[in-house]
């Protein structure tokens, strides 16, 4: 019975690990240092969050890819360019920023803390 209990244990500690550990190959950045980037036309910026959020509320330059058609959208996006990535708290982007390695890209920023991190 506490093998049960250990494997149960180091699956739960596996699953935690994977979740919240930093990919290899995304960057993250504060809303501090995205300042600094926003200007540079050699860089994409895209808004993860639903159409509604982003009409509410945006940071200019963001152009809005819903994390449900991020799939379908990413064609629109540049692979040689570096990808900066948001959403309201940091959360769909991270999931939008593995979504993007996956699919080929190599220069992803995903910017922590969000939309709210921003207007704080």
């Amino acid at each position: 019975m506490d093998y049960i209990n250990y494997a149960i244990f180091a699956l739960l500690l596996l699953f935690m690990m994977k979740r919240f550990v930093p990919v290899k190959g995304i960057r993250n950045i504060s809303t501090a240092e995205l300042k600094n980037e926003l200007n540079d036309k050699k860089k994409q910026f895209i808004d993860v969050r639903t159409p509604g959020e982003f009409k509410s509320n945006h940071i200019s330059g963001f152009k809005n890819v819903p994390l449900h058609q991020l799939t379908q959208k990413s064609k629109e996006l540049a692979k040689d360019k570096e990808v900066f990535v948001i959403c309201q708290s940091g959360m769909r982007s991270q999931k939008a920023s593995k979504e993007l390695k996956k699919l080929g890209f190599t220069q992803i920023t995903n910017v922590k803390g969000g939309v709210s991190a921003w207007r704080a």
